[in-house]
């Protein structure tokens, strides 16, 4: 099998694992964790998985030159990140936060144009303005409270600046993802992303009764820390070394369709004429922007 296609297979299963996620994680919080508690949980059983497979990889220091670089990909996409989006899970619905989670390869659009001067198009301009528009629809026109939902406007905002943060790590850990192993990489910057998150997490992290949770929380957890966060970050990283960065995002198509089937099929979230015409608006909207160009024939 070659590296490409293993690449795309590793973007699709993460992909996978982020669209059930929406809902394993919002059915967690704030019952038996807050939002900022399950990203200690998170990052500390992450950064323990990857340093005890860390002997399986080889033997890489990390130079100096590039530990700047790796502390802002773990502000980014360890800390802004996973801190945003859980908040924002906690106050809106798993179908909300997905489809908004979708707009990200508008982001790194936007960010490559705004950063590394990639031109674009009046093709790509179009979808921007699309899917801005179906994710804005969204926050502004969403109920203000339903069940399990306290702030939904507030909370798809949350999951924006989360999609916005992610489209920054993308571009600046794709460098990186030349120079090192995919575990190099993601046990230093989850070890990084304990220590940042540490002063903002650990209070609602001694508030959990680790001693009396239930046995389903206990795997939804599980889930969120071995799926979620280890096996997502490495399968991305991995696509990475592959595939661009604006490619890799465009796997987020898979996570609100899969996303709303497994809410819907659960019970833990319904469908609505908003949310089906914001969800149509970005889609097209990332279609338009990851569509590739024809290349013009030579004169």
């Amino acid at each position: 099998m070659n590296k490409r296609l293993l690449a795309i297979l590793a973007a699709i299963g993460a992909g996978t694992i982020y669209g059930i996620n929406h809902t394993v994680a919002k059915g967690l919080m704030p019952v038996y964790i807050q939002p900022f508690g399950f990203i200690l949980l998170r990052v500390t059983g992450a950064a323990i998985l990857f340093w005890l497979i860390s002997p399986l990889g080889p033997k890489e220091k990390i130079a100096t030159s590039d530990w700047p670089r790796l502390l802002g990909c773990a502000v980014l996409g360890m800390c802004i990140n996973m801190l945003f989006f859980f908040k924002g899970l906690n106050l809106t619905t798993p179908i909300n936060s997905s489809v908004i989670t979708t707009i990200t390869p508008i982001i790194v659009l936007v960010l490559a144009a705004i950063l590394i001067k990639e031109k674009i198009t009046l093709l790509k301009t179009a979808g921007i303005i699309t899917g801005l528009t179906g994710a804005l629809g969204l926050i502004l026109f969403s109920s203000s409270e339903v069940r399990n939902a306290s702030n939904i406007p507030l909370g798809n905002f949350l999951v924006l600046i989360n999609a916005t943060s992610y489209g920054l790590y993308l571009i600046l850990v794709k460098p990186l993802t030349g120079k090192y192993h995919p575990v190099t990489l993601m046990k230093w910057l989850f070890s990084l992303a304990v220590i940042i998150n540490l002063p903002f997490t650990l209070k609602e992290f001694t508030q959990v009764e680790w001693s009396s949770l239930p046995t389903e929380a206990i795997l939804g957890m599980s889930f969120v820390v071995v799926g979620t966060t280890f096996l997502t970050y490495l399968l991305n990283v991995y696509a990475l070394r592959q595939l661009s960065a604006s490619t890799i995002s465009a796997f987020v198509y898979l996570q609100p369709l899969i996303a709303i089937v497994y809410a819907v099929s659960t019970g833990a979230d319904s469908l609505n004429m908003l949310k089906i015409v914001a969800a149509l608006l970005v889609f097209a909207g990332v279609y338009m922007v990851t569509r590739k160009s024809k290349p013009k024939p030579a004169a």
